[in-house]
């Protein structure tokens, strides 16, 4: 799961390793699951299965029976086993190599091995050296490098999951020198990866592509300047890498202090600049296939531009600045999906969304058991 990849940062003159993969294989363009963050993303991708069913509807969650809130990050908020999981229950060997310790803490249960970059064993900076920074393009490439050194030595692992960082994505465009140059030194360990394992099953996708924002919209402030306070409103996109982008999202969760503020609240909402969409708790556990008892009273979108978060006390706006990236809305649910040398584990009906990424292990490899 290549974190951020936007098809316009994938083209052929930056990653031409992964696009010859596509030719010989398959090259699509899907969905990503909304809202387009990572964790839930990046639970449906591994578990194969939407929001509803994994239970992962964002970075961070609020509880309103008790007021607690924090990082959806714990492996007992997801309510179905990875595919990683199920190839261990199957008696096979899985593996997940991961950027991020929010990724191995929620998604490494029952995997024989789970490393992040972010705060490797000191086995592994032993024998590859320290990584460099959860901020930094290099973090991505230290880990595929052990993921071609573990291809080549640790031949008992059947699956594999390699989870990047997105920060390079946040931090430039599209055509950047520095994104072209992350991408393709990434790009050409991908190659090198596919030489190390000949008969692997290659899969390839994104949580979500990357916008430039203008504006972001602290909603709690918002409201409650316009004599309509909430009990909470949160990005579904905060989570602890705030450098990648100050917690700001696309798609914001609140909560109401009563039923009756719904109309009053929603009409305040869809008169602010920016906002593209408000739901209902029900529509939008409709629409987009999120478990609803962990998503807000009222679901809003903002547009290409607009992104949501907590502001300092007294700001309820603020412009950003030229050079922000952000995502979390429905402007980047298009991802790229790439599989290649899986003839022997084939797509039974198209992928159409990211979480189908998998699909062929959970049809193949797990259901027949047979550990090939």
């Amino acid at each position: 799961m290549i974190d951020g990849l936007d098809p316009s940062y994938a083209t052929p003159g930056v990653m031409p390793e992964l696009h010859r993969l596509g030719a010989a294989g398959m090259s699509t363009l899907v969905d990503a699951v909304a809202p387009t963050v990572t964790n839930a993303n990046n639970a449906g991708i591994s578990c194969a299965a939407w929001p509803s069913e994994h239970g992962i509807t964002g970075n961070y969650y609020y509880d309103p029976a008790t007021g607690d809130e924090d990082y959806m990050e714990r492996p007992e908020l997801l309510l179905r086993p990875t595919l990683m999981t199920q190839v261990t229950d199957a008696g096979g060997q899985a593996a997940l190599l991961t950027a991020k310790k929010k990724t191995a803490s929620l998604l490494g249960t029952k995997t024989t091995l789970a490393v992040a970059a972010e705060e490797p064993p000191p086995e592994f900076t032993e024998r590859y050296g320290q990584p460099p920074g959860i901020y930094s393009a290099g973090i991505n490439h230290w880990l595929w490098t052990v993921a071609v050194d573990l291809l080549r030595t640790r031949t008992d692992i059947d699956l594999l999951y390699v989870h990047t960082t997105d920060f390079p994505m946040h931090a430039w465009a599209p055509g950047a020198p520095e994104s072209d140059e992350h991408l393709t030194r990434l790009d050409a360990l991908i190659g090198e990866a596919v030489r190390t394992a000949p008969d692997a099953a290659f899969f390839a996708t994104a949580d979500h592509g990357m916008n430039s924002k203008g504006l972001v919209w602290d909603l709690n402030q918002a409201l409650a300047s316009r004599q309509a306070p909430v009990r909470r409103a949160l990005s579904a996109e905060k989570d602890k890498y705030v450098r990648h982008h100050r917690t700001f999202g696309g798609t914001a969760w609140i909560w109401l202090r009563q039923p009756a503020d719904e109309g009053p609240v929603t009409g305040i909402l869809t008169a602010l600049p920016g906002i593209e969409r408000v739901f209902t708790r029900s529509d939008a556990a409709a629409a987009f296939h999120l478990h609803a008892d962990r998503i807000g009273d009222l679901a809003v979108l903002g547009d290409t531009n607009t992104v949501f978060g907590d502001l300092d006390p007294g700001t309820e706006s603020e412009r950003l600045p030229p050079e922000y990236r952000s995502h979390g809305s429905l402007h980047e649910v298009q991802v790229p999906l790439y599989a290649y040398n899986n003839e022997s584990l084939p797509y039974i009906t198209p992928p159409r969304h990211n979480k189908d990424l998998l699909t062929p292990l959970l049809n193949g490899w797990i259901k027949q058991g047979t550990g090939t």
